[in-house]
């Protein structure tokens, strides 16, 4: 079995609240009527029957409820829509989804943890999404540390997600991003930093048995070990440097404790790259279907492509494949 826990979807109803109250600014309708697999499930499936035994886990499209509203009534029901339609998905279609991860309204702390409680305990998801700002807030604000806890008792996984604003601008000077650079490269740039925070603000120290699921298998992380350490683990630079100064790891051990994606849209050097940093017990499946020019199956059929090419064993292939998701999300077997 192939367990792809990358997958997007936009359940037809929240679709349809979304166009009603979804600002243009961060919300691209018109991109999502391109990609009707997104919510029509029927059409998904034929194309996921091309594939075998291919089983998709849930996560709610961008952009998060919290970056739509910043009324808290109004984030609030927006993800409890978005989940309880992904639920009813997962019910209704059991053997093309195998799970879910939970949509949460991060503007408001305590509404997300309750979500999640009610997420996992009531409608069996196997962990949450979270963005790699929360409306500009770092993932190490202190704020948040209550839903890391809340996670690491469950002992199921956070998904992050990057996220920036459509346009927004790489330098003071200009309004807007140009050529796409935002999407391209911000959304990487995005998981790095968000990464990079997790780690230098201690929450693996705090929450060492934590689980995160990183996008883009790791994003630039993977390419830069030996910059991180020549920067981090020079004794003359510790001296004058206090960022290390709260850990018991070195910075490139903790990062080896993320866990990343196969979504590089059929990039084999870039996976060997993640296999090398991460190691194969942290690396899963995900093709980040539906988000292609040909409704999900280029996504899926570059990534198994790209996955098969690896130089690496049969046995490793499926702990990707499937071995790493059902340990990590406490799957069935």
């Amino acid at each position: 079995m192939l367990i792809d826990i990358a997958a997007h979807i936009f359940p037809k109803k929240y679709k349809e609240k979304m166009d009603k109250i979804a600002s243009p600014s961060v919300y691209n309708k018109k991109i999502n009527e391109t990609l009707p697999t997104l919510y029509d499930m029927e059409r998904r499936i034929k194309i996921m029957e091309r594939y075998g035994e291919i089983r998709q886990v849930l996560t709610v499209c961008l952009p998060p409820v919290e970056a739509i509203t910043d009324n808290d009534d109004t984030a609030r029901d927006l993800a409890k829509l978005a989940n309880d339609e992904m639920a009813r998905i997962v019910f209704q279609y059991p053997d093309s989804f195998i799970a879910a991860a939970a949509c949460l309204p991060m503007n408001n702390i305590d509404d997300a943890l309750n979500e999640t409680d009610r997420a996992i305990n009531e409608l069996k998801f196997r962990g949450i999404q979270i963005c790699t700002s929360i409306n500009g807030k770092p993932l190490d604000s202190p704020e948040l540390f209550p839903l890391y806890a809340k996670m690491e008792r469950y002992n199921l996984p956070i998904w992050i997600h990057p996220f920036l604003p459509t346009g927004s601008p790489e330098y003071p000077t200009e309004k807007s991003s140009k050529y796409r650079t935002d999407l391209v490269f911000g959304w990487l740039h995005e998981t790095t930093i968000a990464m990079a925070r997790l780690v230098f603000g201690g929450i693996f120290e705090k929450y060492p048995n934590l689980k995160i699921i990183t996008h883009h298998a790791g994003a630039m992380i993977p390419n830069t070990d030996y910059r991180i350490m020549n920067s981090y683990d020079r004794a003359e630079l510790r001296e004058r440097d206090n960022s290390k100064q709260n850990l018991t790891r070195t910075p490139v051990e903790s990062l080896k404790m993320f866990y990343c994606d196969t979504a590089l849209n059929g990039n084999t050097p870039g996976l060997m790259a993640a296999h090398a940093f991460f190691g194969i017990d942290h690396m899963l499946f995900g093709t980040d279907a539906p988000m292609d020019f040909q409704l999900g199956d280029e996504s899926i059929r570059m990534t198994i492509k790209a996955v098969e090419n690896m130089d690496i064993t049969e046995e490793e292939k499926k702990k990707i494949y499937e071995g790493n998701a059902r340990r990590l999300m406490r799957l069935p077997l």
